[in-house]
């Protein structure tokens, strides 16, 4: 018995490693997880886009921003002076926080009035919001105790006084910071590449398997005629999936949809050019179902980490976040998130929808260049 064992264990490794891109799957892929989850999967947040909004411009405006760049927390990439500029910024996800003094902040702040600070927030991802918000109370506080403290040196045994700063804080697009409207919208992307992906990479080996794709050949169906045959079915079902999601998103989990319908199912449209493009690629250089389902995942994994589904592509080293705009799933879910929580249209989301077309373009042009030279 130990015999056979030992003589079927030499023939499933022989199976297995026979074929050297095989090799390359079983070698690569745990090195690739392992280099993703060790430097993308970060819940920290640091160095957060932030905008300035200082109506007030006085020594003690500036020493506060000063406090808040210190921190490491906050970085600002831009100074506004209007309200429009500033929502525009947020409404576009070129900043995550916007700090505003007005005019009289520092005057209220040397006279102990207690002078307002209003924090803005990006409050699609509730989860970094709900940190940053707590990073401002923070920097706040510690300005508080150092003002106070001052106070209380210029004159001795004088009563304690009312806070200098008072912080003001309000999440736009997600007001109650909800954790599901983040995650439920991004699902739609995830079942739809996934639901293609695994479908597409097993469309051509799978002929080659059961010995279908000579009599293929030998038909008069032209090489277009076959990829429409193929990536249709699939286009239907991600369709159908992203009806019942968004049904599933509004009506049970109440996840507001601020925007155009239409508009997302372009953007789907966009995005299954890309996945199915990706699939039939797998498809086409893999000799069996098992080595395509297995090259699959190895795309699907690295893709969910490097897409901003979980984990902030900001706070991934520079060299990784360069690797995610190869990425078709990071631009969809910004345009899921913006049409759902934001209500955007295309005049904001044209930059995404237009690397979504690239992609899918070059991804089906290589899949079809390469089923041309599979079947030659």
């Amino acid at each position: 018995m130990l015999e056979r064992i030992k003589r079927m264990l030499i023939k499933e490794f022989i199976q297995i490693l026979r074929d050297p891109r095989m090799k390359g799957v079983l070698v690569l892929m745990p090195i690739v997880q392992a280099m993703v989850f060790g430097y993308a999967v970060s819940t920290d947040v640091s160095n957060v886009r932030t905008a300035l909004f200082d109506l007030d411009s006085t020594v003690e405006s500036r020493e506060l921003v000063a406090r808040f760049v210190d921190s490491g927390w906050f970085r600002i990439v831009d100074r506004v002076d209007t309200d429009a500029r500033a929502q525009d910024l947020l409404d576009r996800g070129q900043v995550r926080a916007v700090i505003r003094m007005n005019a009289g902040f520092g005057e209220a702040v040397r006279k102990g009035r207690g002078a307002q600070l209003q924090v803005l927030v990006d409050g699609t991802n509730s989860n970094t919001a709900g940190l940053v918000l707590n990073y401002a109370g923070a920097v706040t506080g510690r300005y508080n105790e150092d003002v106070v403290a001052q106070r209380l040196a210029r004159s001795p045994g004088a009563k304690p006084v009312a806070p200098a700063v008072v912080l003001e804080s309000r999440a736009w697009f997600n007001e109650n910071l909800e954790s599901r409207h983040f995650y439920v919208p991004g699902v739609i992307a995830l079942i739809v590449l996934l639901v293609t992906l695994m479908l597409s990479s097993m469309a051509v080996v799978r002929e080659k398997e059961i010995g279908t794709i000579e009599q293929i050949m030998v038909t008069p169906i032209r090489q277009v005629e076959f990829i429409l045959g193929k990536t249709i079915p699939f286009a239907l079902i991600a369709y159908l999936d992203v009806l019942l999601i968004t049904g599933i998103a509004v009506f049970w989990f109440d996840v507001p949809i601020r925007g155009s319908l239409p508009l997302l199912f372009v953007a789907t449209t966009l995005f299954l050019m890309s996945t199915i493009g990706i699939g039939l690629l797998i498809s086409t250089v893999s000799r069996t179902q098992q080595q395509a389902m297995m090259s699959a995942f190895f795309f699907y994994f690295p893709a969910v980490l490097l897409s901003g589904f979980m984990f902030p592509i900001a706070n991934m080293p520079t060299v990784v976040q360069w690797l995610t705009f190869a990425n078709p799933l990071r631009y969809f879910l910004v345009i899921i998130r913006g049409i759902f929580l934001k209500g955007v249209g295309l005049p904001v989301l044209w930059e995404q929808m237009a690397a979504l077309a690239v992609l899918g373009v070059a991804m089906l042009g290589l899949a079809s260049l390469k089923f041309k030279k599979t079947l030659a």
